[in-house]
């Protein structure tokens, strides 16, 4: 077979950061009018801190959420030490008598130990002056990061008040869009990036999320979380913040990481010659860091078991049914988040489909559980209502001993039972719960539509949306999973990563080094089964999963409509839109993809599926033209909310479309307005009042939400049919091979690789296999998309990309092996085991050998 070779291509950038003419534009401001911020050097953690300011509402809310986190740690050690030292718990339980003249009642301050004996038992206990001096150093560390944060935050509230004209009390009003849409502004005024003369939205984005990006394309790409396969639960996702928080410290910021600063990985993981060594490296790095969990176990046990306890136990204490509630789980959030997506716009996300993910998950109730909890329901409730009608009758029976304990663990007994019995009145229609779900969280495996009444589907969903207390349980556990994971399993991964690193990383011209997932290229890595057939030329190891590229881009591009994606991007976008249009108005309604069923359950925003005419009303600007607008673009949003209502069978689809058809014009009109405005469309705030521009503000982010779940929906159906198409397709094209197989012969088809050698490798690589033209296989159309077009224009860009699996270098007779992913990630191929076999890699070559491995964006 041909050998195959990891060299660089010379890709075409996927936008351009800077105007024509200054891709190597360095601005010179004299000295005169230089600013404050002029030439920013470490933009990230200025924009960073932007962000974070504007999330916890001012520098006010922000200090004194730090102070009370500096004295909650003080509190809860210092609380335990004397609970452990300083009580006398015989007073306390009445199983000694004080000494007492009088015959006074005991009171709290007699069971509590004297000043000298409690500093005398704290100083002869060496386990608890190890916690104490280990949180003392904790303390110290936390105090001046405080003071730091303090420091560089009063500098950020500066930049707010003078550059960008907002003051504190008005940010916590301010859409993070308005605040970006000023910083977009001043760059012209202030050149906070000299590399630039212009900022764009993505450019802030970049620089926020570049990390983000990186562990949202690693979980893609199947990388992490570690996954595990338990005797009883089956495949089984461990991802907790102790973890996460070691991926970072291993692979960004931590001491031997793969990034020399916040902008650059180091030039070393940019080269393909010494990727063995560096693999080596990391994984001993890992196995430190793994060692040095082990160490530090006890005491961050210790830490998450009474900081859980005193988080909990009132919550727990006041509505016991917590426990049993849902939330979103860490894996679930991360493999949940488009590129490029800031953390409250992923939680305003999936907090719409909070609601609908947990009447799915209350479908599923197990009958037998039901009889059992009504019955122990029963018997407790009997038990305690006779405790409460005793009470009640006599209050000297709550001196009675355990009897307050009673009626107290009754009362929770009673309480989580309940939560086992379903609503009476509850119709079980999983599958569209399930379309309600999807419509906001946007990801969904292609193997859950259709099978949503399955507990298959329900087990690997509920690794997403999990218990509160399996939430509570994993931290609890983390201390001492955390290890094991560390030193077990992610050193085997240890070449994949630096591959990955290697080989999806891009340079940004004023930006740096970012994940080339987040440019959101639909060339690069676009999926064919994604509506991007003929659009992408990327191999299957440069695909992005699940349709991640192409919903990253258009969430970015509805949440971001001042941004000004390139050409082919723009195509996309505009060709998708008006194709969802065009089959909502003309196509029949039993055969385009956004018709539902009369039984669908309520759309995805009630208050504005009452109608427009009712919030038309509303005076949003000083002029009419303003309120036309608002007016349109609400009929806008009813009217595609109505295709997700229960009352819209085909009819009211296309006549709601009809409807949006008629104010396009109104559309195109408020579209110029904000283009020569400067400010996004959802921050306009021209009302007489704050809360008329806070009003529209909402109005308007919804019906962006609104649009960027229906074409989900659309999205979603689209890559079902045609998934459906190629699998029939397929399986004709299996039949007719199996005719013709009798004519090909045995030593062709065991004929092993004569020139093949064995190197290391990653799992990442796709796999190579020959190719005889006399063994078809359903894959092997598809597989090597795009493979000649790199090659032939590797010479004539800009963009210089990490050297990669899939390079023009393969050879007529080698085709890459298409895998199929299983459930929630993983890889599985799809080729008899007899033609599985590893592509070849060069031997270990020096440095010199091979080029500087960059991939820039100009």
């Amino acid at each position: 077979m041909a050998h195959f070779e990891t060299e660089y291509q010379r890709l075409e950038a996927s936008y351009s950061d800077s105007p024509p003419g200054e891709e190597n534009l360095l601005m010179h401001v004299p000295e005169g009018t230089k600013s404050q911020w002029h030439h920013i050097e470490n933009l990230d953690l200025f924009f960073q801190r932007i962000y974070n300011l504007h999330q916890k509402n001012g520098f006010t809310c922000m200090l004194l959420g730090e102070i009370f986190e500096l004295v909650q740690l003080l509190f809860v050690v210092g609380f335990t030490v004397f609970l452990a030292n300083c009580v006398d718990y015989d007073i306390l339980f009445a199983n000694k008598f004080v000494n007492r003249t009088d015959s006074s009642k005991v009171t709290l301050p007699d069971a509590f130990l004297p000043v000298d004996v409690c500093s005398a038992r704290i100083r002869d206990n060496a386990f608890v002056m190890f916690v104490l001096t280990i949180s003392g150093v904790f303390w110290l560390h936390r105090l001046i990061k405080f003071i730091y944060n303090v420091c560089c935050y009063w500098e950020i509230r500066s930049f707010y008040i003078n550059a960008l004209k907002m003051t504190m009390s008005e940010l916590p009003y301010a859409t993070w869009q308005e605040v970006q849409a000023r910083i977009v502004e001043i760059q012209k005024e202030h050149q906070i990036c000299i590399h630039k003369k212009e900022l764009t939205e993505l450019d802030i984005y970049h620089r926020i999320l570049r990390f983000k990006n990186y562990m949202v394309a690693m979980v893609n790409k199947s990388l992490l979380p570690v996954r595990f396969r338990l005797p009883v639960l089956g495949e089984y996702v461990f991802y907790t913040r102790g973890l996460k928080y070691n991926f970072e410290l291993i692979f960004f910021w931590g001491p031997g990481s793969l990034f020399e600063n916040e902008w650059s990985l180091k030039p070393e993981y940019k080269r393909g010659g010494n990727r063995l060594e560096l693999a080596d490296r990391l994984a001993s790095r890992i196995l430190w860091i793994g060692i040095a969990n082990l160490l530090l176990c006890p005491v961050i046990l210790v830490w998450q078991i009474l900081y859980a306890f005193f988080s909990y136990t009132e919550v727990i204490k006041r509505e016991p049914g917590c426990l049993g509630a849902r939330c979103w789980s860490l894996y679930g959030r991360c493999y949940l988040r488009h590129f490029n997506e800031l953390d409250h716009e992923l939680m305003s996300r999936l907090s719409k489909g909070y609601k609908a993910s947990s009447k799915y998950m209350n479908c599923f109730l197990s009958p037998l559980l039901t009889v059992v909890a009504k019955n122990v329901a029963f018997f407790a409730g009997s038990l305690l209502a006779v405790l409460i009608a005793l009470t009640i009758y006599d209050e000297d029976v709550l001196a009675v001993e355990h009897v307050l304990s009673s009626i107290t663990l009754l009362g929770v007994c009673v309480t989580v039972c309940r939560s086992f019995i379903p609503d009476k009145n509850m119709v079980f229609c999983p599958e569209q719960l399930l379309r309600v779900i999807l419509a906001h969280i946007h990801y969904m495996p292609d193997h859950w539509q259709g099978n949503a009444h399955r507990y298959e589907t329900r087990d690997q969903f509920s690794q997403l949306f999990q218990y509160k207390a399996v939430f509570i349980l994993e931290e609890l556990l983390s201390p001492v999973v955390t290890p094991i994971i560390l030193i077990f399993c992610l050193r085997r991964k240890s070449l994949e990563i630096i591959d990955f690193f290697r080989n999806f990383t891009v340079e940004v011209v004023g930006v740096g080094d970012t994940c080339s997932f987040a440019q959101m290229d639909i060339r690069q890595h676009g999926h064919p089964a994604w509506m991007s057939e003929g659009k992408t030329e990327a191999s299957i190891y440069q695909q992005a999963e699940d349709g991640k590229t192409e919903l990253s881009l258009m969430h970015f591009a509805i949440t971001n409509p001042q941004w000004q994606p390139p050409q082919e991007t723009t195509h996309f976008i505009s060709q998708l839109k008006e194709r969802v249009h065009r089959e909502a108005t003309g196509g029949p309604s039993d055969t385009h993809p956004l018709s539902l069923s009369e039984s669908e359950p309520r759309s995805l925003i009630a208050n504005i599926l009452v109608g427009p005419s009712t919030l038309a009303s509303v005076h949003f600007g000083r002029d009419g033209s303003l309120t036309n607008h608002a007016a349109a673009i609400l009929g806008d949003g009813a009217s595609a909310l109505r295709s997700l209502s229960p009352v819209s069978n085909s009819l009211n689809l296309r006549s709601s479309f009809s409807v949006a058809h008629r104010s396009a014009c109104h559309n195109s009109a408020m579209s110029k307005v904000m283009a020569g405005s400067g400010t996004d469309a959802r921050t306009v705030s021209s009302g007489s009042s704050a809360w008329e521009g806070q009003f529209t503000s909402m109005v308007l982010s919804e019906y962006a939400s609104t649009e960027m779940s229906i074409h989900a929906l659309y999205m979603h159906e689209l890559h079902k049919q045609q998934s459906r198409g190629e699998l029939s397709r397929h399986t004709w094209h299996r039949q007719e091979s199996d005719e013709s197989s009798d004519s090909v012969p045995d030593e062709v088809r065991s004929e092993p690789h004569a020139h093949s050698r064995k190197f290391p490798r990653s799992h990442t690589f796709p796999t190579m296999v020959p190719s005889p033209s006399s063994i078809p296989t359903s894959a092997s159309a598809s597989a090597c998309t795009g493979l000649s077009k790199e090659g032939a224009s590797s010479h004539s860009n800009t963009q210089r990309r990490s050297s990669g699996p899939a390079t023009d270098s393969l050879g007529v007779g080698v085709k890459v092996v298409r895998t199929a992913r299983v459930p929630m990630g993983g890889w599985a191929e799809e080729t008899p085991s007899a033609l599985r076999h590893h592509e070849t890699l060069p031997e270990e070559s020096s440095e010199d050998e091979m080029p500087p491995h960059v991939h820039r964006v100009s």
